[in-house]
């Protein structure tokens, strides 16, 4: 019989890598200070690379949660139902300390070194990084509620997943989520209409519907309602502590474009009990600081797609011929494959320097709290769009194999522009730089100290820099101020990444940024490097040394 399907000329799978096995990440945990979690977040990366792990991603993502409402005889449960491989995933995230162990652990670079774990093992399955976000970020918020912080605070950051409808003091570990945006106002949460009623013996009765509550399985909510002083923070459990279910209903889930191993829904308050959380009427004060530690996540999770992103083109084309030789040796697709790595070095090494701001104004570092302020809402900006088109352009260097599912590329490609819409789209990113500059300005002074550590060493960088510093001057219009918002927030996060690759990277990495990015030696997509970069430097650092890796 003709033989008529020899396999010939495709790349062999990928497996039995490493997500931690990466230059820029290795370095900045050992410049941190945070050497000590290296052999943590490497075994961690370890196992996101196995065939085991990428068979437990493509289950949870290939079927999503289901939705129940009702047993069957009638009664409300609101429960979601979860393929195995999803707790598998949650398990190992939880057990790793992804979640709130940070806030717990009194070692310097502890919320780098979870940042890094984080970046690794998402790298595996994103979707269910979304609860391990909001557990973590829950932690600074609940704070503002001291008594309350005390009975949660040890649960949140326990290491031990414990999936379940009980009342959440009964539970050995908890997971929490975020219940803010309706449908009238989506990020303008100062829209919303549900209300709290004090019931006269320290909680309250909340009513109202949200559009967008993610991980509705999770244990406590921090949601926001009006109250007779203003919009406030308040902790709703999913189960009362007698044991009864609280009235928090489940109408739906929503259908996404991606992220769809992750259940994001819409639900009802019905006099559901809750207890406050920090000043009444202060709410948006107070949930500030659970944005703004989901928004870091949403940076490290567009980074860590980057990176997948790149490690399949780059595994694709090493083993792909084309008119006589391997793809990756060919110069065009060198040029590409050097920018995709340069875009996403880049990332890395923003998200793992706001990792590490985090851990300074923990310990009471007024300038990196004040920079943190500034350089995550600008990062959270640029990172999170570029995502997006740099998962196309991966996915593009696979051709028609990475259009096919099985490639995963398309799971990759669906989720990057959820990172760039949680925790406020675009432009309401871009407005809180300029919230930023105008409330703090000991941001900018920080902001600037951070970027002038680099003074010196690339005149384009230099250049860039005091570009910056013009632009400052138009922001005294309003409306300018919001023309501007976008451009500014795009040249200052650009400039954060320029002066950490200058100081910290390859210099081959450093020159082609500069060049590039801030030296407008760059076209309009990736592959069109000025000529003269060291390509094969660029490349030669993005090698894995994992078997079968890229």
């Amino acid at each position: 019989m003709t033989v008529t399907h020899e396999v010939l000329n495709q790349a062999p799978p990928l497996t039995e890598f490493s997500t931690a096995d990466e230059p820029a990440l290795l370095e900045a945990l050992r410049r941190e200070g945070a050497e000590w979690g290296e052999a943590e977040v490497s075994a961690l990366g370890a196992l996101a690379g196995t065939q085991a792990v990428q068979d437990q991603a493509r289950w949870a993502e290939e079927q999503p949660p289901r939705l129940l409402t009702h047993d069957r005889y009638g009664h409300r449960v609101d429960e979601v139902e979860f393929h195995p491989a999803w707790h598998q995933l949650m398990s190992v995230a939880v057990e790793h300390g992804l979640h709130a162990a940070p806030w717990s652990d009194d070692r310097a670079g502890a919320h780098l070194v979870r940042a890094a774990k984080f970046y690794v093992w998402s790298q595996a399955e994103p979707g269910h990084g979304c609860p391990i976000s909001m557990t973590y970020a829950a932690v600074p918020a609940l704070r503002a509620a001291p008594e309350l912080a005390a009975q949660y605070e040890p649960l949140l950051a326990s290491r031990t997943y414990d999936f379940g409808l009980r009342a959440p003091l009964t539970k050995s570990g908890l997971i929490a989520g975020m219940s803010m945006t309706e449908k009238q106002g989506g990020s303008d949460v100062r829209a919303n209409t549900t209300r709290a009623v004090p019931a006269g013996d320290g909680t309250y009765r909340i009513t109202g519907h949200k559009w967008f509550t993610s991980a509705p399985m999770s244990d406590v909510f921090l949601a926001l309602a009006n109250t007779a002083e203003g919009l406030s923070c308040f902790l709703v459990p999913r189960v009362l502590p007698d044991g009864t279910r609280n009235g928090m209903h489940l109408m739906r889930l929503k259908d996404k474009l991606g992220n769809r191993s992750n259940a994001s829904s819409e639900i009802e308050y019905d006099e559901a009990v809750a207890w406050p959380v920090g000043e009444p009427g202060r709410g948006v004060r107070t949930i500030v600081e659970m944005v703004n530690m989901t928004r870091l996540d949403c940076v490290l999770g567009s980074a860590a797609g980057m990176r997948a992103g790149l490690r399949q083109a780059l595994h694709h084309t090493a083993h792909r011929r084309a008119f006589g030789r391997e793809l990756d040796q060919q110069p065009l697709m060198r040029a590409v494959l050097a920018d995709l790595a340069i875009e996403s070095e880049a990332a890395t090494v923003l998200a793992m320097r706001l990792a590490a701001a985090v851990d300074r104004a923990q310990a009471g570092d007024a300038a990196e709290a004040a920079l943190r302020r500034l350089a995550l809402a600008a990062g959270k900006y640029w990172v999170c769009k570029r995502g997006s088109t740099h998962a196309a352009e991966a996915l593009e260097c696979l051709g028609g194999n990475g259009y096919v599912e099985e490639s995963g590329m398309p799971r990759l490609y669906r989720e990057a522009p959820l990172l760039s819409i949680w925790e406020g789209s675009g432009n309401v990113a871009a407005l809180d730089v300029l919230r930023a500059l105008a409330k703090e300005p000991s941001s900018l002074d920080a902001f600037f100290a951070e970027v002038d550590a680099a003074a010196g060493a690339d005149r384009r960088l230099d250049a860039a820099v005091a570009g910056i510093r013009g632009m400052l001057g138009g922001l005294a219009v309003p409306e300018r101020a919001q023309l501007m918002a976008r451009s500014l927030a795009e040249r200052m996060a650009l400039v954060l990444q320029g002066s950490l690759l200058v100081r910290y990277s390859h210099p081959a990495v450093a020159d082609a940024f500069c060049a590039s990015r801030l030296g407008g030696e760059w076209g309009n997509a990736f592959g069109t490097l000025p000529v003269g970069v060291d390509l094969g430097a660029i490349l030669d650092r993005t090698q894995a040394k994992g078997t079968g890796g890229a």
